[in-house]
């Protein structure tokens, strides 16, 4: 049977590729992380589908527009060299989808809230275990600071830690893709030895900015699952032991 088939509203689901799990959050947190990257705000939300279709899509435009070197030149006070590479065609289709994904994130975390809220009430098992073809997932404690370190190392590495699998390996070919395209390791060598003005010649602005929301993002998201995940075992082991533990009105035989 199909896990939690028979509840109503489940708090969480768990494939061989991710736990997708809902829990309170604040609306103005995730309308944040659409404001860094649309399509991060949905992820926030395990909405992986959308998320990474915006991020994707985010990309491409941002790309297009020079969006990324109009706000580097605009943070370093270069304002005539900002309006000058930004390509407006590109520039006002990204407005559009970027404030639907700042209103999309807010509206829909307070919906989700409210779900959970409902859901929290309902209690329905949760099956912690699950063994597939190609995985297996099961519900255990997880260090949040490890995950986040790990995701400082690597972003993406900390979302495979909290097996979020599909997630993970999308940040990390992102990452590999966006560090290849900015030439940002090429720079920190040469930063390294002393050869500043090359690092800063060698360097791609447009491609570099997108690596601070990367890692931050990975960083903040991997600790909060892992806490929220740490919270989900403890709501399990309690379901199951007040469902099947012996009941405390049970009366012991006595030997004579």
């Amino acid at each position: 049977m199909e896990q939690n088939a028979y509840a109503r509203r489940s708090r969480a689901y768990l494939s061989e590729l991710s736990t997708n799990m809902i829990h309170l959050r604040n609306p103005w947190v995730t309308a944040f992380w659409s404001v860094v990257e649309p399509g991060l705000g949905s992820l926030r939300q395990d909405r992986k589908i959308i998320g990474l279709i915006l991020i994707l899509w985010a990309v491409v435009v941002n790309n297009e527009a020079h969006i990324n070197l109009a706000l580097s030149y605009s943070l370093t006070g270069h304002f005539d060299l900002a309006r000058h590479v930004i390509d407006k065609r590109w520039f006002l289709l990204y407005v559009a989808v970027y404030v639907f994904s700042i209103w999309d994130g807010y509206r829909g975390t307070i919906d989700v809230n409210k779900l959970y809220v409902l859901a929290d009430r309902e209690d329905a098992p949760i099956q912690p275990f699950v063994i597939k073809t190609l995985d297996l997932n099961f519900l255990d404690r997880r260090s949040p600071w490890l995950a986040a370190a790990w995701s400082a190392l690597t972003p993406g590495l900390g979302s495979l830690y909290v097996h979020k699998t599909i997630q993970g390996l999308f940040f990390i070919a992102w990452t590999i893709l966006v560090m290849y395209m900015s030439h940002c390791l090429q720079a920190v060598h040469d930063t390294t030895i002393g050869l500043f003005e090359q690092a800063k010649a060698v360097l791609n602005v447009q491609w570099f900015m997108f690596l601070p929301g990367i890692y931050v993002f990975n960083i903040y998201d991997s600790y909060v699952a892992a806490v929220e995940y740490n919270k989900l075992f403890e709501k399990e082991q309690s379901k199951w032991l007040r469902d099947h533990y012996q009941r405390p009105d049970f009366k012991m035989p006595i030997h004579k």
